[in-house]
């Protein structure tokens, strides 16, 4: 197996190449994704309403206090990943760039893992999970990829916590013109991408023309 990739920033997940059995992942270095706005409030402080509370009624329980302690955050690499509705349970290897600045994919089929130079998933940004599809002994961890729908749930163990993901949608892409941008670009909120590889078997290449994207957030 082979992969192809160009030096990646830390801070978010690019992949230049991936292999998947007999076939490979392209990915080109991202531009800087535009800043994305948020629609605020649209009443005037000027015309909010006055609001009286009476006197005698009793003192709010459930607010939050001002002085708590802030939740731990999650630490620690992801271990685990499991998506229910395909069956899938597997342990995340972590995947790292060889010497030769080529990624090296998972050691077996029956394993995804996680592209450990990016986004930690849980945190702010496109955590990257990859595997298999298949391999000449047969279908491997991410065969079945290809079936989720929007609202399946998946998730991640990470530092002793679970972390909870929500499908958004689908997509293939062919390799030669693979949007990086929205694949791996900066986000606002904590989200996650699982990769495997798929479409028609090119033999000339050894490789599949596509790559198919699970897009998911947290939540």
């Amino acid at each position: 197996m082979t992969v192809r990739r160009a030096l990646l920033p830390v801070a978010v997940a690019v992949l230049t190449g991936f292999v998947v059995a007999a076939g490979y992942l392209i990915v080109r270095e991202p531009r800087p994704a535009a800043e994305l706005g948020r629609r605020g409030d649209t009443t005037p402080d000027s015309v909010a309403p006055a609001v009286r509370v009476p006197s005698n009624w009793p003192e709010p329980e459930g607010l939050p206090d001002p002085f708590r302690t802030a939740k731990p955050q999650l630490s620690g690499p992801p271990t685990r990943l499991r998506v229910a509705a395909l069956g899938i349970d597997t342990a995340l290897e972590t995947l790292h760039l060889g010497a030769d600045g080529e990624l090296v994919p998972p050691k077996g089929d029956e394993r995804a893992g996680w592209y450990a130079d990016g986004t930690v998933p849980g945190d702010v940004g496109p955590a990257v999970l990859a595997g298999h599809v298949d391999s000449r002994s047969g279908p491997a961890v991410f065969y079945r990829l290809r079936e989720l729908d929007v609202g399946d749930r998946i998730e991640v163990d990470r530092g002793g916590a679970k972390v909870m993901f929500t499908v958004t949608g689908t997509a293939w892409y062919p390799k030669r013109d693979f949007p990086t941008d929205r694949v791996y670009g900066p986000t606002p909120d904590r989200q996650l991408r699982l990769i495997t590889c798929g479409g028609v078997f090119d033999r000339s290449l050894r490789s599949y023309r596509d790559n198919l994207v699970v897009y998911a957030v947290a939540g």
